[in-house]
């Protein structure tokens, strides 16, 4: 079988949405090749292996996925550049939006993707590892997240995952009842509970994401303390938490910030990621507005996590 490979130039801003699209379109996964991956800073979490700097470009990011060749790959691929571009519709920045097509066989692309994908630790206790690699613990209060590319929208070392993941290392506390707005891949419902939550609500409207947060939930046997559930962000829930996590884009998350001052316990934690630098001020405008009190921010390459407390 025959399979297109299709590499979208963009920004880093844009990748969280076009990676969604990629998904919508039939991809399985995506592989995003950022030239900042190849400057490793001092005391920074993470370790980067087996990167060409031939691959990276020079300016923006690279987002790519694979689509099976047949007879529709023209549509979709028409309709992938569309939704890239309208994008701008919503003040995203999508860069140089050069899109090209390469062909590429099956038994390269089934395991070629893998080393891009491999045991990272990306917070004091947490470290990521793909289902196929073997690791042993360096300590024994170390957390292991396992997660299957093949079925998640990344590897969970995207600058917004590991804010998100350091904080909620920071605030959750024992026996938090914890809502993930937009769950993705799950990753942050699955950090949570290790972390000692005592049940995760995940919430995402597209019904790959759901699915994705429910296999990476029997993958790390956590399945029972997570509910996974397809929802327009915070509509008609009506669950009080302790916290309240989303790693989605600041667009969104201005959408739903009342709901979420509405559902959090007093002294609740609201964490927020996927936030663009240059949408910072609009976000804490935000939050301040529904009576949030600001704890914290924190910053990594173009990225911001706001903390915000009822």
């Amino acid at each position: 079988m025959k399979w297109s490979e299709i590499c979208i130039h963009t920004t880093n801003e844009a990748i969280e949405p076009v990676s969604n699209i990629l998904h919508e379109a039939g991809a399985s996964g995506v592989v995003i090749e950022d030239p900042r991956d190849m400057i490793k800073e001092e005391n920074s979490f993470g370790e980067i292996y087996e990167l060409n700097p031939e691959d990276y470009p020079k300016e923006g990011v690279y987002v790519k996925a694979y689509l099976q060749m047949n007879s529709f790959l023209g549509e979709t691929v028409d309709s992938i550049k569309q939704s890239v571009t309208n994008l701008t519709l919503y003040n995203i920045d999508i860069g140089r939006n050069s899109v090209s097509l390469s062909e590429i066989h099956e038994e390269d692309w089934a395991t070629a993707w893998k080393k891009y994908y491999k045991p990272v630790k990306i917070s004091e206790r947490i470290t990521i590892i793909p289902t196929w690699e073997e690791y042993e613990p360096v300590s024994s209060d170390e957390l292991i997240i396992e997660m299957d590319p093949g079925m998640a929208f990344g590897t969970g070392t995207h600058p917004t995952t590991v804010l998100s993941m350091q904080a909620l290392e920071q605030y959750l506390k024992p026996e938090d009842l914890v809502l993930d707005v937009g769950s993705g891949s799950g990753i942050l419902s699955v950090a949570s509970i290790l972390l000692g939550a005592e049940h995760v609500h995940a919430f995402d409207l597209d019904e790959v994401a759901v699915k994705s947060t429910f296999n990476n939930a029997e993958l790390n046997h956590v399945q029972n303390q997570i509910t996974s559930t397809k929802n327009d962000l915070l509509k008609g829930v009506e669950i009080q938490p302790d916290l309240i996590v989303a790693n989605i884009l600041a667009e969104i998350i201005v959408q739903f910030v009342d709901d979420a001052y509405r559902l959090l316990k007093d002294d609740g934690y609201f964490i927020t990621s996927g936030i663009i630098s240059g949408k910072k001020d609009l976000v804490l405008e935000r939050l301040k507005q529904a009576g949030f009190e600001i704890v914290e921010t924190n910053m990594m390459e173009d990225w911001v996590l706001i903390i915000a407390k009822k």
